[in-house]
C-alpha cells in the first residue's frame, strides 16, 4: 500500500495508526538480525500514532517514518552510528523532524549508517553491520544502508529519511532495489543534521515508490531561517521531459548492468543522445573527496570529550586527553578521513589540494549547467556494480571503496537533484538507474520516475 492510500485510510478511520505502529515496531524487532535500526523510538511512535488517530488532519497522518541516525530527535539517542556519540540525546528536533511531526508522521526510530556518513557499503558502522534485504551475505550500500534496507523489507507503508553527501541515498537504493530522491542542495533544511561536510550534505526521502517520495519531499522542503544555506525558492513548475542525455563515460560498466539501464531508458519513449562529460568523469571524484574530507576533519574537531562526545575524568593535559578520547571512540575510517582532511588544509598544501579542488568543483558545476541547456535530464547507472558480498568488500583497499562513488559524486558535488530507480535485476540483485536534473527541477525527475514505475 502506498503512503498516499494509507494516509487516506487513516483519515477515514478505516485503519488505526496505533495498530499499524504496533505492528511496525513488532516487525522491526522481528527483523533485528538485519541490523537496520540503532534505536526504536517506541514510546514516541505510539504517542504520535495516538495523536494521529485522534486528529488525522496532516498530510502524513499516521505514516511510519524512520530517520537516519544523523538527524536529531528530541529525547531519542542520536549517534551517527559512532561510539563517540553513544548516549547522546538531543534537546531539540531537527527542522525536518518538526515538519514531519506537524503533518502527522509517526517517528519509529533511527536507522543504521556508516559512522558520520563515511562509506559506500555501510560496513563502517560502530553498530552491527546491516545486511542486504535480498541476500544477507551482501551489503546494503551506504551510508543510508539501514534506511534503504528496511524500506525494501518492510510489509507496511513506510518512508525513510536519508542523507547524502556523495551518494549516500542513491547507493543503498540501488543495492536494495528501492527509490530515493536526493534534492537540490538547500531545498531541505539541514538544521539538526549532524554534519559530515556542510557544503555537500542533503536530506532526502527513500521509499518503495515515487509517489511516496514526492509526498514526503513536499512536506520537508522549504526555507528555514535556522539554516543559512536554506533556499528561499520553490521547485520549478515545468515537469516536461523532452530530451535526455546518457552520460557516455558511465557506460564502462558490466555489460549486463549497461543493458538493463539502456532497456529501462528506452521504456521512457523519450529521445536521448549519448553525451560526454569529461571534466565531471575525470575530476569530480578527487575534488569531492578533498573537499568532503577537509570539511569533515573540521566538523569532527568538536568531538573532544569536553563539549561533545564521550567524556572521562580530566587527569591529563588537554592534548593528551583529547587524543585519548578520540583514539578510543573513533574507528579507522574516521581517523583516516581526519588525517587526509587535515593534510589538505595545512599551510603549504592548501593551494595545491583544497583550493584546486574548489576550482574543479566550479568547473563541474559549469559543465552540468552547459549540458542542461540542451537536455532536460541526464542519466547513468546509479552504481557501477551490484551489491557486493561482505567477503568481497573485506578485500578492498580504501581507495577501492572511494572509487565506488564514481557515478554519484558528480551530482552531489554540484548540488543538483537526482533520483535512483530500480532498473531490473542481475544475478538476482537490483540494478539502479539514476536520473539527474538541473537545480530545482525535481518535478521532472518525479515525472520520469512515475512513468517508469508504471512500466
Amino acid at each position: 500500500m502506498k503512503a498516499v492510500e494509507y494516509v487516506e485510510k487513516i483519515k477515514s478511520g478505516e485503519l488505526s495508526a496505533v495498530e499499524t505502529t504496533k505492528a511496525v515496531i513488532k516487525e522491526i524487532k522481528k527483523l533485528n538480525d538485519y541490523n537496520y535500526f540503532n534505536t526504536i523510538s517506541e514510546s514516541l511512535a505510539l504517542e504520535l500514532a495516538e495523536r494521529a488517530d485522534k486528529n488525522p488532519k496532516g498530510r502524513l497522518a499516521g505514516l511510519p517514518v524512520s530517520l537516519k541516525d544523523d538527524l536529531c530527535i528530541k529525547g531519542v539517542e542520536t549517534t551517527c552510528s559512532s561510539n563517540i556519540l553513544k548516549g547522546y540525546k538531543p534537546t531539540f528536533n531537527a527542522s525536518v523532524v518538526e515538519k514531519l511531526i506537524n503533518e502527522g508522521a509517526v517517528i519509529i526510530g533511527k536507522t543504521n549508517q556508516d559512522t558520520f556518513g563515511f562509506g559506500s557499503f555501510n560496513v563502517n558502522t560502530d553498530y552491527k553491520i546491516p545486511k542486504n534485504p535480498l541476500d544477507t551475505t551482501r551489503v546494503t550500500g551506504g551510508s543510508s544502508g539501514g534506511a534503504a534496507g528496511f524500506t525494501a523489507l518492510t510489509k507496511f507503508p513506510h518512508v525513510a529519511i536519508g542523507e547524502s553527501t556523495g551518494g549516500s541515498i542513491a547507493a543503498p537504493c540501488s543495492f536494495c532495489g528501492v527509490t530515493g530522491m536526493t534534492p537540490t542542495y538547500g531545498l531541505v533544511s539541514r538544521y539538526g543534521l549532524i554534519d559530515y561536510a556542510n557544503s555537500l550534505d542533503k536530506i532526502g526521502p527513500i521509499a518503495k515508490n515515487v509517489e511516496d517520495l514526492e509526498l514526503v519531499l513536499d512536506v520537508i522542503k522549504g526555507n528555514d531561517k535556522k539554516d543559512s544555506t536554506s533556499l528561499n525558492e520553490d521547485l520549478k513548475n515545468d515537469n516536461k521531459v523532452k530530451k535526455i542525455g546518457l552520460i557516455k563515460e558511465t557506460l564502462n560498466v558490466d555489460p549486463k548492468i549497461k543493458d538493463l539501464v539502456l532497456k529501462k531508458l528506452n521504456e521512457t519513449g523519450i529521445k536521448y543522445d549519448i553525451v560526454s562529460l569529461p571534466t565531471i568523469t575525470k575530476s569530480s571524484l578527487s575534488s569531492y573527496y578533498i573537499i568532503a574530507m577537509a570539511e569533515a576533519s573540521t566538523n569532527l574537531a568538536k568531538y573532544c570529550g569536553m563539549r561533545y562526545g564521550q567524556e572521562e575524568k580530566v587527569n591529563l593535559p588537554f592534548n593528551e586527553y583529547f587524543s585519548n578520547i578520540r583514539t578510543k571512540n573513533f574507528n579507522k575510517e574516521i581517523k583516516r578521513r581526519i588525517i587526509l582532511g587535515t593534510f589538505t588544509r595545512m599551510a603549504g598544501y592548501r593551494d595545491a589540494f583544497y583550493l584546486k579542488a574548489m576550482k574543479v568543483r566550479t568547473l563541474v558545476i559549469e559543465e552540468y549547467k552547459k549540458t542542461f541547456k540542451k537536455y532536460d535530464l541526464l542519466v547513468s547507472p546509479t552504481m557501477p556494480i551490484i551489491a557486493p558480498k561482505f567477503s568481497e568488500v573485506n578485500k578492498l583497499k580504501p581507495k577501492d571503496h572511494y572509487m565506488m562513488d564514481i557515478m554519484t559524486v558528480g551530482p552531489n558535488l554540484a548540488g543538483i537533484p537526482h533520483i535512483s530507480l530500480n532498473a531490473g535485476t542481475y544475478n538476482k540483485m537490483p540494478v539502479g538507474i539514476m536520473f539527474m536534473g538541473d537545480y530545482l527541477n525535481e518535478k521532472k525527475l518525479f515525472n520520469i520516475g512515475n512513468g517508469l514505475q508504471d512500466n
